[in-house]
């Protein structure tokens, strides 16, 4: 196995760890304190993991030495994990919005934002690193799976970055003649980064599908002059 397999590989086991731990922690501590915010980061990062161990999977076929690396179906191989993967986050993402609406409909919700702060602030910080560490070492190999697997860890760390600041929201608002207001910090914060991140999904999708017609396009052009 050549140097840049074993970066990639060793890259998406990295992501796969760091979605388990996160998803565990998040769903966990999320029903704990009563929050839909820290419940949608950890069904993000679970989602992460389902998708990363699909990136794994690819990555393992892909760099067998029996496939052919020139023929179109292997071609479509990583467009086509990466257009899962952006589908599979929006549909998420349409999910969670409409979880937030139902929630701020049904007067918002009570949570314990001392310790939401806590897992705020770990989960930005342990995110974000891992994005980092992510797109470093993914430059040096040029891989498509790698570079899907940091864009899904910065809309974790800004799905993080939502919920920090959600509760920094929800804790002042507590100290203020505006307190009964707190309630809806939550389930806001879901809206908007729902509506945000719904974005790049669909800009993963969209690209994907381009490569898809793209070595389609190319691979019926090829075989049109074989024929000939």
């Amino acid at each position: 196995m050549s140097s840049s397999m074993q970066q990639e590989r060793g890259l998406l086991l990295l992501s796969t760890v760091s979605s388990f731990t996160f998803a565990i922690l998040g769903i966990v501590l999320g029903s704990l304190v009563g929050s839909l915010v820290i419940i949608f980061d950890g069904a993000y990062s679970l989602v992460s993991l389902a998708l990363t161990m699909l990136s794994l999977g690819a990555a393992h076929y892909l760099h067998k030495p029996e496939i052919n690396k020139d023929s179109s179906q292997v071609a479509m191989i990583a467009p086509a994990v990466i257009a899962i993967k952006g589908s599979v986050i929006a549909l998420m993402c349409i999910w969670s919005f409409y979880s937030a609406v139902e929630a701020v409909l049904a007067g918002g919700r009570d949570i314990n934002a001392g310790v939401a702060l806590a897992f705020g602030m770990i989960s930005v910080v342990g995110c974000y690193g891992t994005y980092r560490y992510i797109k470093a070492k993914s430059k040096n190999i040029s891989s498509a799976l790698a570079d899907a697997e940091a864009k899904q860890w910065v809309m974790d760390t800004v799905i993080s970055a939502s919920v920090l600041m959600g509760f920094v929201v929800a804790k002042i608002l507590m100290m203020t003649q505006y307190a009964h207001l707190a309630v809806y910090a939550d389930p806001t914060m879901v809206i908007l980064a729902s509506i945000y991140f719904i974005i790049v999904p669909v800009k993963m999708v969209r690209q994907a599908a381009s490569e898809l017609m793209d070595i389609y396009s190319h691979s019926g052009l090829v075989h049109a002059q074989n024929i000939k």
